[in-house]
């Protein structure tokens, strides 16, 4: 394909964006505007312009998302001249370098990457050696903050030399939190591994400690693109910095509207802020939006006008003017996944869609078990996305600590997932013992273990022997894999590790489960082995495959098969997809936006994020809210979310109701809809207490339960009292529900509020 063939598939500004090549360029790409397209045919031009493709750098968020741009590139410049792009995401690129460099750090080229999995483990263990209560001392919670500071590049040592720092932990009465972020540092050193974050904060002190690699590399990348820019963190922008500072050729894109990663620590400054960092930048505005309808894209404008922290662009379509969002309100979470699932069934009957076409977003995973429930009722096909990786499976992970042990034998964390699985008889015990000893000597606890005889542990001749079966084990892996590809090493270790024949002992679904992800594991060995040979490169190693797998993520590994089905995601998940229908489940108060919400800015990220969850929708659009949702071991009254006023109500239509809802007096504030939600003076809300006047009345603070009473309940909505009978606690009403049929109540638990 000649140049003009793939310009003319671009607008006049998206022309313009990928032909200017004079300085930094800033690319602000609304939703649905074409930004992929943009990135990849501004790399396309680059290398159609005579660029030596190994000087182009690009950097994306996701494997899947590299893997698609440099499919497309390799349509247009081919697939040999593609294959030499510096692509992929900013941890896959910055743990090539590291390879490279790693012994400059004090690490070797075969360092392990953790996951978070791999993270919380040590941290538990430390948590434990210390004493520590695990109730003040929360893993995750600790993992979370020790994240947040190597974002923001603050070192153990940085961290003690700080007085506010100390300050916040004796607060948070965490006065141990230093010397367990400290020791995780060390530890990990010490294993030869490095986490996620360590991947970017290993790359900023490689540069910063080492001019000559740091040249080396400003000379190498003539020219840098940035995908998603809105969601770097301080590391990654300012390593961007760095690496740029010769040629100032850096090509972000992204959309300030759609920042709504800051609890991963992305930082919305540095794509408002980017002139700024870059003096001669220009700007580019894409703002067409080919993706949506004009009333779906004009909805998402009328809301995100709300926030005062962005850039001014104004979003447009050419496409039809579409159906206005719907909005339907029901009386509980219970029925609000019924209204969903009846929805879903309507506009398939009266459209040629697939369920696949179809996606439920939720701010909040727990929101997920209702809609679940209401999909199965309804026979409905659906897939959660975000649910548990393939890579984390059990099966999986132990495949894959018995390869990284194999290839790094200081592996603490795969060492203690894998020493007594299959079961050796190496118990607790003894791994306590072999820990303590390895600490304490400053020693591996491979090495310990090797030559337990040696060390003053006080096991028995047995458990050494166990041991030593154990070790040699691994180094006759170690052995085998420095002789072979990828694939023979993984099948080896599978076969003589006694994985599969646990697995295989029992015949059971679970197990049978988990021979075919081992199977379909063994699959994705060959397919690497596979694709590298047919790149060029030989001698493809366990080591290899395991640099690639350790950045792996779910999305890499959806199968074909399981797409056409209705999807079920948090928004959180859903950017940088699409679909033709969606649902926005849950919007109230205090749900979405979140109660955790307490700043300004916090109240503007989710506002935010319900822009993300509104231009993800192609043809339709519904938001959905519950006046009343069962959370926390109790049915909670919900006001609609403020968001929803946010939106212009030309581009709503508010579901018609049958039934009037009497609910709380703060629905007064969603007046803007009709029919709107008011409180009558004559409604009040009543509590039932027992009493053993007989089957005809209960009392109810003065007032009396009769038969012929209205009453509205929390989940089956407004009905009339048909019957009453029982005394005491075991006092019953049936009532006729208007939607729901006639339902027996036993009163103490049914909390009903009298309406007439």
């Amino acid at each position: 394909m000649t140049e003009n063939n793939f310009l003319n598939n671009l607008n006049a500004t998206q022309q313009e964006a990928v032909r200017y090549n004079e300085s930094a360029s800033l690319i602000i790409a609304g939703a649905g505007s074409g930004k992929t397209r943009v990135l990849t045919y501004k790399i396309a031009y680059l290398l159609t312009s005579g660029i030596d493709p190994h000087r182009i750098l690009a950097l994306t968020f996701t494997n899947k998302a590299a893997k698609e741009m440099k499919e497309r590139i390799a349509g247009i410049v081919g697939e040999k001249t593609a294959s030499q792009l510096w692509m992929g995401t900013f941890h896959s690129i910055f743990s090539r370098i590291l390879r490279q460099h790693a012994e400059c750090l004090g690490f070797t080229s075969q360092f392990t990457i953790y996951d978070s999995a791999d993270s919380k483990s040590l941290l538990k263990s430390f948590i434990k050696t210390k004493n520590l209560d695990d109730k003040i001392y929360k893993a995750g919670n600790i993992q979370s903050k020790i994240s947040i500071l190597k974002n923001h590049l603050v070192s153990p040592s940085s961290y003690a030399q700080d007085p506010e720092c100390q300050r916040n932990d004796y607060l948070q009465k965490m006065p141990e939190f230093y010397s367990i972020y400290k020791q995780y540092v060390e530890r990990c050193k010490q294993s030869n591994a490095m986490d996620f974050d360590d991947l970017l904060v290993n790359t900023y002190l490689l540069f910063s400690s080492f001019p000559d690699i740091r040249n080396r590399y400003q000379e190498l990348f003539s020219f840098i693109l940035i995908d998603e820019y809105q969601d770097t963190n301080y590391s990654q922008h300012i390593i961007v910095k760095i690496l740029s500072e010769k040629h100032q050729k850096v090509y972000a894109v992204g959309d300030d509207a759609q920042s709504i990663y800051s609890f991963r620590g992305a930082n919305i400054d540095n794509i408002l802020t980017f002139q700024k960092d870059f003096p001669n930048c220009k700007l580019f505005k894409l703002e067409q939006n080919y993706r949506s309808t004009k009333n779906i894209v004009e909805a998402a404008n009328s809301l995100i006008e709300k926030n005062s922290n962005r850039i001014h662009k104004t979003i447009f379509s050419e496409k039809n003017r579409g159906n206005l969002l719907e909005v339907i309100s029901s009386y509980s979470d219970y029925d609000e996944a019924t209204s969903i699932t009846s929805k879903i069934r309507q506009i398939l009957r009266n459209n040629e869609y697939n369920y696949s076409d179809f996606a439920i977003l939720y701010r909040t995973n727990s929101q997920s078990r209702v809609l679940e429930d209401a999909f199965r009722r309804n026979n409905i096909p659906y897939k959660i996305y975000g649910g548990i990786s393939f890579y984390q499976r059990k099966e999986i992970k132990d495949i894959i600590a018995y390869c990284r042990l194999s290839i790094n034998r200081n592996d603490e964390e795969a060492l203690r997932r894998i020493i007594n699985y299959p079961a050796r008889g190496i118990g607790e015990t003894t791994q306590n013992k072999l820990f303590l000893t390895a600490h304490t000597l400053n020693k591996s606890v491979f090495e310990v273990a090797e030559n337990a005889g040696e060390f003053d542990i006080k096991i028995n001749n047995g458990t050494q022997k166990k041991l030593s079966d154990f070790t040699q084990t691994i180094k006759d892996f170690t052995s085998f894999y420095k002789k072979n590809d990828a694939y023979a090493s993984v099948e080896k270790i599978i076969k003589e590790s006694g994985i599969i024949a646990d697995i295989s002992s029992e015949d059971t679904p679970e197990n049978l489960s988990k021979k075919e992800n081992v199977e379909e594991f063994l699959n994705m060995v060959y397919e690497f082995c596979d694709r590298k040979a047919n790149e060029g490169e030989e001698n493809i190693s366990l080591a290899d495959f395991l640099a690639e797998v350790a950045l792996f993520t779910d999305q890499d590994n959806e199968k074909e098969e399981e797409r056409n089905k209705v999807t079920l995601m948090t928004v959180h998940s859903a950017k940088g997809l699409e679909f033709k229908n969606v649902f926005i489940a849950g919007l109230e108060e205090q749900l979405f936006p979140s109660a955790m919400c307490q700043t300004p800015s916090e109240l503007e990220e989710e506002r935010r994020l319900l822009y993300v969850a509104i231009t993800r929708a192609k043809e339709n659009c519904i938001l959905s809210y519950a006046k009343s949702r069962f959370r926390n071991g109790q049915t909670q009254f919900s006001n609609p979310s403020r968001f929803i006023k946010d939106i212009d109500p030309r581009y709503l239509h508010q579901q018609q109701e049958s039934n009037t809802f009497y609910g709380k007096e703060s629905f007064n504030a969603f007046s803007g809809f009709k029919p709107h939600f008011s409180k009558p003076e004559s409604a009040v809300t009543k509590t039932y207490e027992p009493n053993n006047t007989g089957k005809t009345t209960v009392s109810f603070n003065g007032s009396e339960l009769h038969i012929g009473t209205k009453v509205l309940h929390a989940v089956f909505g407004n009905g009339v009292v048909v019957g009453l009978e029982g005394e005491g606690d075991e006092q019953k009403a049936k009532v006729d529900f208007q939607l729901k049929g006639t339902k027996q109540l036993l009163l103490k638990y049914a909390k009903l509020t009298i309406t007439g």
